[in-house]
């Protein structure tokens, strides 16, 4: 008898039998808050009708067409509308399946446009589980561990992650900008540096923001010494953090972006995006892949911009989110446990921490449980499990935050009891 590897470990229990806008119902028909969205991909909710019917008439025309072989509208038409929302000067795409895969080509762009090996990634971020991205991944160690070696060629950097260090976000900020010069002076000189790679909001890490200062400090840099700054937006593009871009917040030009999760609000599909003058610089056939660009994922993903755009969903995630916070911070002023709720727009943390204020995972673990039997579907992120996100579609309303937030409440104190 066949069955699923058992080292899946699944969050909830859960045999989710179809899903409508914030809800997921099971095969008993009993109906759940879903604040996970596949971890941030279903952008648009559940089986939003516009990405049904755009995926569905696509369907009966044409499925796959590969893209370095034919071309296929659906694609040159998602490339125009991207042009729209990309932020300047991005003007040129790679597109592959997952984040990975875009991870890895930009890696592969990076070292190929500047003829540098090397990297710097920032500690505690998450870029994927394949071999070379699983080697820029410092957000814990199941992501890098028991398949060594690791690909050479990485240097890790402190974020100014304010929690962890128990400092202020300017002292934070200080010391992972000082220590970042004092690597470049010691570990990795700067012309062997190809790129900087730092997500604008940690998500395996703990939902953790970067900050203007400290990210204006990395294209300082980068501009200095020549070295690419590539933003992952992998879970923070596409309106999740209330702008549609996480590097919005924070007035930062990157020179690569990547991008996948709520692109085509379920259908696997990533990008990358940098200018001419640097994709040129890609060797001939570095690009490729089967199933990368497949024309229903980018007719969905064609779909889901139109639904972004015309219900406001970028505008509504800064609204929810900031009523997803407040309710949150009044649970967290009532309960000693939970020492922070951060986050931007729709991509919310709650942080447990014990007593003695060390990372409290067992805490986190308890209250995500004790959220799904109550029918509010949460995960947990940090190094120790210690951190609960909260991250629902952005078509998200107030009644269903208010909803999640009773809940919540109702799950710290049965888990803290």
């Amino acid at each position: 008898m066949a069955e699923l590897s058992p080292i899946l470990k699944q969050a909830t229990g859960v045999i989710a039998a179809r899903g409508e806008g914030v809800h997921l119902y099971d095969e008993d028909g009993r109906r759940y808050l879903d604040f996970t969205a596949g971890i941030g991909v279903t952008s648009t909710g559940h089986c939003h009708p516009r990405v049904v019917e755009a995926a569905q008439r696509q369907v009966a025309t044409l499925i796959h067409a590969q893209y370095t072989t034919v071309m296929h509208r659906p694609l040159l038409d998602l490339v125009d509308r991207l042009g729209e929302v990309l932020p300047a000067g991005l003007d040129r795409m790679f597109f592959a399946n997952s984040g990975s895969e875009a991870v890895e080509a930009a890696l592969r762009l990076a070292r190929q446009a500047t003829a540098r090996p090397n990297v710097v990634v920032f500690h505690g971020g998450f870029h994927g589980r394949t071999v070379a991205a699983a080697s820029m991944t410092t957000s814990g160690t199941r992501f890098r561990s028991g398949f060594s070696p690791l690909m050479g060629g990485v240097v890790i950097a402190p974020f100014p992650n304010p929690s962890h260090y128990g400092w202020s976000e300017q002292e934070a900020t200080t010391f992972a900008l000082r220590e970042l010069d004092h690597l470049l002076q010691t570990v990795a000189p700067p012309n062997e540096i190809a790129a900087f790679v730092v997500e604008p909001v940690l998500g395996e890490g703990g939902y953790v923001p970067a900050n203007t200062r400290f990210l204006a400090g990395l294209r300082e840099r980068a501009d200095r010494y020549g070295v690419l700054l590539v933003l992952d937006e992998v879970q923070t593009g596409w309106g999740r953090t209330g702008s549609f871009w996480g590097g919005d917040h924070f007035d930062v030009r990157a020179d690569v972006l990547i991008t996948a999760k709520g692109l085509a609000s379920g259908f696997p599909l990533s990008a990358i995006a940098a200018p001419a003058a640097v994709m040129e610089k890609a060797w001939p056939g570095s690009q490729g892949g089967t199933y990368g660009a497949n024309a229903v994922a980018c007719a969905a993903a064609r779909a889901t911009l139109d639904v972004i755009q015309d219900e406001a969903l970028v505008e509504n995630a800064a609204a929810r989110g900031a009523e997803l916070r407040a309710a949150l911070r009044r649970v967290a002023s009532e309960n000693k446990q939970v020492t922070d709720v951060r986050g931007l727009g729709l991509m919310v943390g709650c942080e447990f921490r014990d007593a003695d204020g060390n990372p409290d995972g067992a805490t986190a673990a308890a209250a995500q449980r004790e959220a799904v039997a109550r029918g509010l579907l949460l995960l947990t992120c940090g190094a120790w499990g210690e951190v609960v996100r909260f991250i629902p579609p952005l078509v998200v309303t107030s009644e269903q935050v208010r909803e999640a937030g009773t809940i919540w409440a109702e799950a710290v104190r049965a888990a803290a009891a």
